[in-house]
């Protein structure tokens, strides 16, 4: 998958050549990651499941698939770097408290959420 950190150190010389981190405050950058994550979603508005399904076979849906999860990721760890966020270890601790949530014996095949598996 590659390494976060080298990936953040570039994204911060490419923020920092342009002269951009004037922009970057937090309330902008969680800003931007929705803004991004809705253009993810508009992908799919208005197409059945099938065709979204679908999208990954089609060179130009498929481009347009990468180029809005690329932003938000790019974003996300803007996000982290400015809030001071290993997102690594916040994925694994999360991970470890899902678990707690979603304990096998009760979630397994369940979409209920965890306040409603006890």
């Amino acid at each position: 998958m590659g390494d976060l950190k080298a990936l953040t150190v570039a994204l911060l010389e490419f923020r920092d050549a342009r002269d951009w981190r004037q922009f970057h405050s937090l309330r902008n950058l969680i800003t931007s990651l929705n803004l991004e994550a809705a253009e993810l979603l508009e992908l799919t508005q208005w197409k059945s499941d099938a065709e979204i399904e679908a999208l990954p076979a089609d060179a130009k849906a498929a481009e347009a698939l990468r180029d809005e999860c690329a932003d938000i990721l790019l974003y996300l760890l803007l996000v982290a770097d400015t809030a001071g966020i290993d997102l690594v270890e916040a994925a694994r601790a999360k991970l470890v408290k899902n678990a707690e949530k979603y304990p096998i014996d009760k979630a397994y095949g369940s979409r209920a959420k965890y306040t409603e598996l006890f």
